[in-house]
């Protein structure tokens, strides 16, 4: 459905450190600076791209959004969670582990605001 997903920070360095240890956890290459000094990521088909926002306003959160990213085991999420923690993340909500949703799923999950505040989770499909 998405062609990619923009962030905005007004730190590229620190969300630079942030996304190259928690995508690299879920197997993604760091992120590389474009030419509008925009850090981007490619992996699996998707692009995600953080900026500094163009209107030169601070950049700000969405309150009530989370960006999702899909791991492939519990333990890359537990991965992807500690290395958001070691490297400028925050951790929020339940420790890392299975949630229940609709309908019977299962999900294994961990949420961390990123260094500009940004809601990020990784997702696991148990069940």
């Amino acid at each position: 459905m998405f062609s990619h997903v923009m962030l905005g920070a007004d730190d590229i360095a620190a969300a630079q450190t942030f996304y190259d240890a928690t995508l690299g956890a879920l197997g993604a290459a760091p992120g590389v600076i474009d030419e509008w000094g925009r850090l981007v990521y490619a992996h699996d088909g998707g692009r995600f791209l953080i900026t500094r926002p163009i209107d030169g306003q601070p950049a700000s959160h969405a309150n009530g959004g989370t960006l999702g990213f899909r791991a492939t085991s519990p333990e890359q999420v537990e991965a992807w969670h500690a290395a958001g923690v070691a490297s400028g993340g925050t951790a929020i909500e339940a420790p890392p582990g299975v949630r229940h949703v609709t309908g019977g799923r299962e999900l294994y999950l961990a949420y961390l605001r990123d260094p500009a505040g940004n809601k990020v989770c990784a997702t696991h499909r148990v069940a």
